[in-house]
C-alpha cells in the first residue's frame, strides 16, 4: 500500500461505527440513529471537520500515521434541523409511533401500511393531515369508507409533525447496536426523574 494510506486492523466494513453529534452535542438524528462508518469518521477527523469525543481501543495505521478509531464525534459546524420533515411513509409511521391508528397495536414497520382517513376516491389527499399508520386488518376493514361510516376514527388526529417531534419519537426506539461510549450522548437531554 502506498505511504499515507490507512491500513485497517479491523474486520469488515460495518464494524466500529461512530455516533455523529451536531455541534450542540446532540445526535443529528435519533431514528435512524446518526452513525458513520469508521472510514467516514476517520476521513472527517483528518480533514478537521469533527471533534473526537470518545474512541475505540482499535487503531488504524499507515507507515507514518496511527490513530484510534473514533466512537463518538461532534461536527465543528452546527447543522440546523429541517423545520418541516419530509412526507414519507417512514415518517408517518414514526409520527404515529409504529402503532395502528385504529386499533392501537404496535407493529414493526414492515407490518404496517398507511390509510387515507378520507379515501382518495372521496376527495381525500395524500398528505400529513389525511394519512395514518394502519395495520393490514384494520386497513382492510375500513376499506374505501369514511371513518364515521365504519365507526373507525383515528386515535389521534393526523397532522404534520415537527422535526423535533419525530426525533423525540425516534428516541423511544433504540437501535440494534448501542456502544457503551454512546449512552451519555444519546440521553443526556432527557428529563431526569425526581424522587
Amino acid at each position: 500500500m502506498p505511504d499515507g494510506s490507512l491500513i485497517p486492523q479491523i474486520h469488515g466494513p460495518g464494524g466500529f461505527p461512530a455516533l455523529v453529534l451536531n455541534a450542540d452535542f446532540r445526535p443529528l438524528s435519533y431514528f435512524p440513529l446518526s452513525v458513520w462508518a469508521w472510514q467516514d469518521a476517520v476521513k472527517a477527523v483528518v480533514l478537521d471537520r469533527v471533534s473526537v469525543l470518545s474512541e475505540y481501543e482499535t487503531e488504524v495505521r499507515s507507515p507514518s500515521f496511527a490513530m484510534r478509531l473514533p466512537s463518538v464525534i461532534a461536527l465543528r459546524e452546527y447543522i440546523p434541523a429541517a423545520r418541516r420533515p419530509a412526507f414519507t411513509r417512514f415518517n408517518v409511521f414514526l409520527r404515529d409511533r409504529f402503532e395502528c391508528q385504529y386499533c392501537g397495536d404496535g407493529f414493526p414497520a414492515q407490518d404496517l401500511t398507511f390509510d387515507h382517513v378520507v379515501p382518495r376516491s372521496k376527495g381525500g389527499r395524500t398528505s400529513w393531515d389525511n394519512v395514518v399508520a394502519a395495520c393490514g386488518p384494520c386497513n382492510l376493514r375500513k376499506g374505501n369508507r369514511m371513518p364515521r361510516e365504519c365507526h373507525m376514527l383515528p386515535l389521534q388526529t393526523p397532522r404534520q409533525p415537527t422535526s423535533w417531534e419525530l426525533q423525540d419519537n425516534g428516541r423511544a426506539f433504540p437501535p440494534n447496536h448501542l456502544h457503551e461510549s454512546w449512552r451519555d450522548y444519546l440521553y443526556w437531554d432527557s428529563e431526569l426523574e425526581q424522587g
